[in-house]
């Protein structure tokens, strides 16, 4: 089921992608990209990345499950970096780390990502970028709106039916 929702997620943002280029109200996409940025590239600052991932995520779906724009996006994030880096630290600090993890949203270049079917080009994005420690390792990253990481947690009780992509889809055709 979980895999359904995703590869569902992943077929909508597809469509958007195609379409948007062929309707006269289409308006350009923009997406606001989610980096968790590891402290360095050891296993363990890698290995731990990712259970930080796996928290913010979860800590992220009620913040964006109901998210209708871009600019609503960038606020809501931008309002809950406590939230953020608290759920982050609370990681590290539970896995025997004494760095923190620091929030922020900027506008950065980023070279050409594929995440499944989606290819987003090189140029500059924003994110929220969560640096963990020094930030200076291998990043975990994704999109937070149009939600596409969003739809599914490896909590299976906090399953969130979330974007409105196909509402999306719907205006621009």
């Amino acid at each position: 089921m979980r895999y359904l929702i995703g590869i569902l997620s992943a077929i909508a943002l597809v469509l958007i992608l195609i379409f948007c280029p062929l309707a006269t109200k289409c308006e350009e996409v923009q997406y606001l990209r989610i980096h968790i940025r590891a402290n360095s590239n050891q296993s363990y600052d890698q290995a731990v990345k990712y259970k930080v991932k796996d928290a913010v995520v979860d800590a992220l779906i009620p913040l964006v499950s109901e998210i209708e724009s871009f600019d609503e996006a960038k606020t809501k994030i931008s309002q809950n970096y406590s939230l953020i880096e608290q759920t982050a630290n609370k990681v590290l600090k539970a896995n025997g780390f004494s760095y923190l993890a620091k929030a922020k949203i900027d506008n950065e270049y980023f070279p050409t990502r594929v995440y499944d079917e989606i290819v987003l080009e090189e140029g500059n994005y924003d994110a929220l970028i969560l640096e963990l420690g020094e930030g200076k390792g291998n990043n975990w990253w994704c999109i937070i709106f149009p939600a596409f990481c969003f739809t599914e947690t490896k909590n299976s009780d906090n399953i969130v039916y979330i974007s409105h992509i196909w509402e999306i889809i719907k205006s621009v055709i």
